[in-house]
Protein backbone atom coordinates (compact mmCIF):
# COMPACT_ATOMS: atom_id res chain seq x y z
CA UNK A 1 0.00 0.00 0.00
CA UNK A 2 1.22 3.48 -0.92
CA UNK A 3 -0.08 6.83 0.26
CA UNK A 4 -0.75 8.77 -2.93
CA UNK A 5 -1.71 12.38 -3.63
CA UNK A 6 -3.70 13.10 -6.79
CA UNK A 7 -4.02 16.81 -7.55
CA UNK A 8 -6.93 17.58 -9.84
CA UNK A 9 -8.36 14.34 -8.48
CA UNK A 10 -12.01 15.38 -8.84
CA UNK A 11 -11.57 16.07 -12.54
CA UNK A 12 -12.25 13.77 -15.47
CA UNK A 13 -8.97 11.85 -15.60
CA UNK A 14 -8.13 12.39 -11.92
CA UNK A 15 -11.36 10.83 -10.63
CA UNK A 16 -10.87 7.75 -12.80
CA UNK A 17 -7.28 7.51 -11.55
CA UNK A 18 -8.34 7.84 -7.87
CA UNK A 19 -10.84 5.02 -8.32
CA UNK A 20 -8.23 2.70 -9.85
CA UNK A 21 -5.63 3.48 -7.18
CA UNK A 22 -8.14 2.70 -4.43
CA UNK A 23 -9.10 -0.55 -6.14
CA UNK A 24 -5.43 -1.51 -6.03
CA UNK A 25 -5.39 -1.04 -2.24
CA UNK A 26 -3.69 2.35 -1.91
CA UNK A 27 -4.50 5.27 0.36
CA UNK A 28 -5.51 8.23 -1.82
CA UNK A 29 -5.61 11.93 -1.02
CA UNK A 30 -7.56 13.83 -3.68
CA UNK A 31 -6.82 17.56 -3.82
CA UNK A 32 -8.93 19.77 -6.08
CA UNK A 33 -10.16 23.37 -6.09
CA UNK A 34 -13.32 22.25 -7.97
CA UNK A 35 -12.93 24.83 -10.75
CA UNK A 36 -13.46 22.16 -13.39
CA UNK A 37 -13.56 19.11 -11.12
CA UNK A 38 -16.73 17.96 -9.38
CA UNK A 39 -17.58 16.18 -6.14
CA UNK A 40 -20.08 14.18 -8.20
CA UNK A 41 -17.12 12.52 -9.95
CA UNK A 42 -15.77 11.18 -6.64
CA UNK A 43 -19.02 10.76 -4.67
CA UNK A 44 -18.78 6.96 -4.65
CA UNK A 45 -15.22 7.13 -3.29
CA UNK A 46 -16.11 8.88 -0.02
CA UNK A 47 -17.34 5.59 1.46
CA UNK A 48 -13.85 4.14 1.13
CA UNK A 49 -11.88 4.63 4.39
CA UNK A 50 -8.67 4.92 2.36
CA UNK A 51 -9.95 8.00 0.49
CA UNK A 52 -9.57 11.58 1.63
CA UNK A 53 -10.66 14.77 -0.16
CA UNK A 54 -9.04 18.17 0.38
CA UNK A 55 -10.40 21.27 -1.33
CA UNK A 56 -7.16 22.99 -2.26
CA UNK A 57 -5.63 25.10 -5.01
CA UNK A 58 -2.11 23.96 -5.91
CA UNK A 59 -1.01 27.55 -6.39
CA UNK A 60 -0.71 27.42 -2.58
CA UNK A 61 1.73 24.88 -1.08
CA UNK A 62 0.18 21.71 0.35
CA UNK A 63 1.76 20.00 3.35
CA UNK A 64 0.91 16.30 3.44
CA UNK A 65 2.89 13.12 3.96
CA UNK A 66 2.77 10.94 0.85
CA UNK A 67 4.86 8.43 -1.08
CA UNK A 68 3.79 9.42 -4.60
CA UNK A 69 2.22 12.41 -6.33
CA UNK A 70 0.21 12.52 -9.54
CA UNK A 71 0.05 16.20 -10.51
CA UNK A 72 -3.00 16.56 -12.77
CA UNK A 73 -4.17 19.96 -11.53
CA UNK A 74 -4.92 22.30 -14.46
CA UNK A 75 -7.98 23.05 -16.59
CA UNK A 76 -7.46 21.17 -19.87
CA UNK A 77 -10.19 22.26 -22.28
CA UNK A 78 -9.92 25.55 -24.23
CA UNK A 79 -13.04 27.26 -22.77
CA UNK A 80 -11.82 26.55 -19.24
CA UNK A 81 -8.12 27.36 -19.58
CA UNK A 82 -8.88 30.48 -21.62
CA UNK A 83 -11.43 31.71 -19.03
CA UNK A 84 -8.59 32.95 -16.83
CA UNK A 85 -5.33 32.50 -18.75
CA UNK A 86 -3.14 34.05 -16.07
CA UNK A 87 -4.55 31.63 -13.48
CA UNK A 88 -3.93 28.78 -15.93
CA UNK A 89 -0.27 29.76 -16.18
CA UNK A 90 -0.03 30.04 -12.39
CA UNK A 91 -1.52 26.57 -11.99
CA UNK A 92 0.95 25.02 -14.41
CA UNK A 93 4.03 26.85 -13.13
CA UNK A 94 3.46 27.68 -9.45
CA UNK A 95 1.35 24.57 -8.92
CA UNK A 96 3.97 22.29 -10.44
CA UNK A 97 6.70 24.04 -8.46
CA UNK A 98 4.76 23.47 -5.23
CA UNK A 99 4.22 19.79 -6.00
CA UNK A 100 7.88 19.33 -6.93
CA UNK A 101 8.80 21.00 -3.65
CA UNK A 102 6.54 18.56 -1.82
CA UNK A 103 8.12 15.61 -3.65
CA UNK A 104 11.56 16.95 -2.69
CA UNK A 105 10.58 17.26 0.98
CA UNK A 106 8.99 13.82 1.34
CA UNK A 107 11.51 12.16 -1.01
CA UNK A 108 8.61 10.86 -3.07
CA UNK A 109 8.10 10.20 -6.76
CA UNK A 110 6.04 12.64 -8.83
CA UNK A 111 4.28 12.10 -12.14
CA UNK A 112 3.61 15.33 -14.03
CA UNK A 113 0.64 15.30 -16.39
CA UNK A 114 1.86 17.12 -19.46
CA UNK A 115 0.06 17.22 -22.78
CA UNK A 116 0.27 16.72 -26.52
CA UNK A 117 -0.33 20.49 -26.69
CA UNK A 118 3.41 20.95 -26.07
CA UNK A 119 3.76 19.99 -29.76
CA UNK A 120 1.46 22.86 -30.81
CA UNK A 121 0.34 22.61 -34.45
CA UNK A 122 2.86 20.02 -35.72
CA UNK A 123 4.39 20.45 -39.15
CA UNK A 124 3.97 17.64 -41.67
CA UNK A 125 7.54 16.42 -41.15
CA UNK A 126 6.70 15.49 -37.54
CA UNK A 127 3.64 13.30 -37.90
CA UNK A 128 3.05 11.23 -35.84
CA UNK A 129 4.69 13.16 -33.01
CA UNK A 130 7.64 11.63 -31.17
CA UNK A 131 8.95 12.79 -27.81
CA UNK A 132 12.05 14.23 -29.50
CA UNK A 133 9.96 16.81 -31.41
CA UNK A 134 10.29 20.26 -29.85
CA UNK A 135 6.96 21.45 -31.18
CA UNK A 136 5.47 24.33 -33.14
CA UNK A 137 3.79 26.50 -30.51
CA UNK A 138 2.60 30.09 -30.80
CA UNK A 139 3.97 31.65 -27.58
CA UNK A 140 1.56 34.63 -27.63
CA UNK A 141 -1.71 33.13 -28.90
CA UNK A 142 -4.96 32.45 -27.06
CA UNK A 143 -3.94 28.83 -26.39
CA UNK A 144 -0.47 29.79 -25.13
CA UNK A 145 -1.44 29.93 -21.46
CA UNK A 146 -1.98 26.17 -21.55
CA UNK A 147 0.63 25.13 -24.11
CA UNK A 148 3.47 27.21 -22.70
CA UNK A 149 2.40 26.62 -19.11
CA UNK A 150 2.75 22.87 -19.63
CA UNK A 151 6.07 23.29 -21.45
CA UNK A 152 7.37 25.34 -18.51
CA UNK A 153 6.09 22.69 -16.08
CA UNK A 154 8.16 20.06 -17.92
CA UNK A 155 11.21 22.32 -17.65
CA UNK A 156 10.67 22.65 -13.90
CA UNK A 157 10.43 18.87 -13.51
CA UNK A 158 13.75 18.24 -15.21
CA UNK A 159 15.47 21.11 -13.40
CA UNK A 160 14.21 19.85 -10.03
CA UNK A 161 15.59 16.44 -10.98
CA UNK A 162 18.98 17.78 -12.08
CA UNK A 163 19.39 20.26 -9.23
CA UNK A 164 17.66 18.44 -6.34
CA UNK A 165 17.49 14.80 -7.38
CA UNK A 166 13.68 14.72 -7.39
CA UNK A 167 12.31 11.44 -8.77
CA UNK A 168 10.20 12.57 -11.75
CA UNK A 169 8.02 11.00 -14.43
CA UNK A 170 6.59 13.14 -17.25
CA UNK A 171 3.67 11.93 -19.35
CA UNK A 172 2.37 13.70 -22.48
CA UNK A 173 -1.34 12.94 -22.65
CA UNK A 174 -3.12 12.98 -26.01
CA UNK A 175 -6.89 13.43 -26.45
CA UNK A 176 -8.70 11.31 -23.87
CA UNK A 177 -12.41 10.64 -23.40
CA UNK A 178 -14.77 8.58 -21.24
CA UNK A 179 -17.01 8.71 -18.15
CA UNK A 180 -16.80 11.76 -15.84
CA UNK A 181 -16.13 14.17 -18.70
CA UNK A 182 -17.83 17.49 -18.08
CA UNK A 183 -20.73 17.90 -20.56
CA UNK A 184 -19.83 21.59 -20.93
CA UNK A 185 -16.06 21.27 -21.17
CA UNK A 186 -15.88 22.19 -24.86
CA UNK A 187 -13.89 19.11 -25.88
CA UNK A 188 -14.82 17.59 -29.19
CA UNK A 189 -16.01 14.17 -27.95
CA UNK A 190 -18.24 15.57 -25.22
CA UNK A 191 -19.52 18.32 -27.55
CA UNK A 192 -20.50 15.87 -30.26
CA UNK A 193 -22.12 13.35 -27.91
CA UNK A 194 -24.12 15.93 -25.95
CA UNK A 195 -25.31 17.63 -29.16
CA UNK A 196 -26.28 14.27 -30.67
CA UNK A 197 -28.18 13.12 -27.57
CA UNK A 198 -30.12 16.39 -27.46
CA UNK A 199 -30.79 16.31 -31.20
CA UNK A 200 -28.97 19.61 -31.73
CA UNK A 201 -26.80 20.34 -34.76
CA UNK A 202 -23.28 18.94 -34.36
CA UNK A 203 -20.78 21.76 -34.73
CA UNK A 204 -17.53 21.12 -36.55
CA UNK A 205 -14.93 23.89 -36.52
CA UNK A 206 -13.06 24.16 -39.80
CA UNK A 207 -13.65 21.82 -42.73
CA UNK A 208 -13.71 18.67 -40.59
CA UNK A 209 -10.51 17.29 -42.13
CA UNK A 210 -8.33 18.07 -39.12
CA UNK A 211 -7.42 14.93 -37.17
CA UNK A 212 -7.17 13.76 -33.56
CA UNK A 213 -6.35 10.48 -31.86
CA UNK A 214 -8.72 9.46 -29.07
CA UNK A 215 -7.72 7.32 -26.08
CA UNK A 216 -10.31 5.83 -23.72
CA UNK A 217 -9.67 6.89 -20.13
CA UNK A 218 -9.23 3.36 -18.72
CA UNK A 219 -6.34 2.77 -21.12
CA UNK A 220 -4.76 6.08 -20.15
CA UNK A 221 -5.05 5.40 -16.41
CA UNK A 222 -3.39 2.01 -16.92
CA UNK A 223 -0.52 3.74 -18.74
CA UNK A 224 -0.16 6.43 -16.07
CA UNK A 225 0.19 3.82 -13.33
CA UNK A 226 2.69 1.84 -15.40
CA UNK A 227 4.78 4.98 -15.89
CA UNK A 228 4.63 5.84 -12.18
CA UNK A 229 5.78 2.31 -11.30
CA UNK A 230 8.45 2.13 -14.03
CA UNK A 231 12.15 1.68 -13.41
CA UNK A 232 14.22 4.32 -11.67
CA UNK A 233 15.85 6.62 -14.20
CA UNK A 234 13.17 6.43 -16.89
CA UNK A 235 11.71 9.91 -16.55
CA UNK A 236 10.12 10.49 -19.95
CA UNK A 237 8.66 12.53 -21.39
CA UNK A 238 6.50 9.66 -22.61
CA UNK A 239 3.65 10.00 -25.08
CA UNK A 240 0.42 8.30 -24.09
CA UNK A 241 -2.59 8.11 -26.36
CA UNK A 242 -4.27 6.00 -28.97
CA UNK A 243 -2.50 6.18 -32.36
CA UNK A 244 -5.77 5.54 -34.21
CA UNK A 245 -6.29 8.78 -36.17
CA UNK A 246 -9.72 10.13 -37.17
CA UNK A 247 -10.96 13.31 -38.82
CA UNK A 248 -13.51 15.43 -37.02
CA UNK A 249 -16.03 14.58 -39.71
CA UNK A 250 -15.48 10.84 -39.19
CA UNK A 251 -15.94 11.28 -35.44
CA UNK A 252 -19.16 13.26 -35.87
CA UNK A 253 -20.60 10.66 -38.25
CA UNK A 254 -19.70 7.83 -35.85
CA UNK A 255 -21.36 9.61 -32.91
CA UNK A 256 -24.53 10.16 -34.95
CA UNK A 257 -24.56 6.48 -35.92
CA UNK A 258 -24.03 5.19 -32.37
CA UNK A 259 -26.60 7.52 -30.77
CA UNK A 260 -29.18 7.06 -33.53
CA UNK A 261 -29.47 10.85 -33.58
CA UNK A 262 -31.20 12.97 -36.22
CA UNK A 263 -28.63 15.72 -35.71
CA UNK A 264 -27.25 17.52 -38.74
CA UNK A 265 -23.60 18.54 -39.09
CA UNK A 266 -22.82 22.26 -39.34
CA UNK A 267 -19.50 24.01 -39.90
CA UNK A 268 -17.98 27.09 -38.27
CA UNK A 269 -14.60 28.80 -38.58
CA UNK A 270 -11.56 27.14 -36.99
CA UNK A 271 -10.30 28.78 -33.74
CA UNK A 272 -6.86 30.42 -33.68
CA UNK A 273 -3.90 28.00 -33.48
CA UNK A 274 -6.12 24.91 -33.44
CA UNK A 275 -3.86 22.00 -34.50
CA UNK A 276 -4.57 20.52 -37.95
CA UNK A 277 -3.33 17.05 -37.05
CA UNK A 278 -2.47 15.17 -33.90
CA UNK A 279 -1.29 11.58 -33.56
CA UNK A 280 1.06 10.08 -30.93
CA UNK A 281 4.03 7.89 -31.67
CA UNK A 282 3.81 5.49 -28.72
CA UNK A 283 6.93 3.45 -29.50
CA UNK A 284 8.57 4.55 -26.22
CA UNK A 285 5.55 3.52 -24.11
CA UNK A 286 5.49 0.14 -25.84
CA UNK A 287 9.22 -0.38 -25.29
CA UNK A 288 9.55 0.87 -21.70
CA UNK A 289 6.11 0.13 -20.25
CA UNK A 290 4.76 -2.67 -22.47
CA UNK A 291 1.74 -0.39 -22.86
CA UNK A 292 -0.63 0.24 -25.72
CA UNK A 293 -4.35 1.04 -25.70
CA UNK A 294 -6.80 -1.85 -25.89
CA UNK A 295 -10.19 -0.15 -26.28
CA UNK A 296 -11.17 0.76 -29.85
CA UNK A 297 -12.93 4.04 -30.60
CA UNK A 298 -16.36 2.51 -31.23
CA UNK A 299 -16.40 0.58 -27.95
CA UNK A 300 -15.14 3.58 -26.01
CA UNK A 301 -17.70 5.88 -27.60
CA UNK A 302 -20.51 3.46 -26.72
CA UNK A 303 -19.45 3.48 -23.06
CA UNK A 304 -19.13 7.28 -23.08
CA UNK A 305 -22.52 7.76 -24.75
CA UNK A 306 -24.11 5.55 -22.06
CA UNK A 307 -22.51 7.75 -19.38
CA UNK A 308 -23.74 10.97 -21.00
CA UNK A 309 -27.27 9.61 -21.40
CA UNK A 310 -27.28 9.25 -17.62
CA UNK A 311 -26.15 12.82 -16.92
CA UNK A 312 -27.80 14.71 -19.79
CA UNK A 313 -31.29 13.15 -19.99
Amino acid sequence: MSRILVTGGAGFIGSNLCKRLLEEGNEVICADNLFTGSKANIRELFANPNFEFIRHDVITPLYVEVDKIYNLACPASPPHYQYNPIKTMKTSILGTMNMLGLAKRVKGRILQASTSEVYGDPDSAHHPQTESYWGNVNPIGIRSCYDEGKRAAETLCFDYHRQNGVDIKVIRIFNTYGPNMNPDDGRVVSNFIVQAIKGDDITIYGDGKQTRSFCYVDDLVDGMIRLMESEQGFMGPCNMGNPGEFTMLELAEKVIELTGSKSKITFESLPQDDPKQRKPDISLAKEKLSWEPKIALEEGLQRTIEYFRGVCL
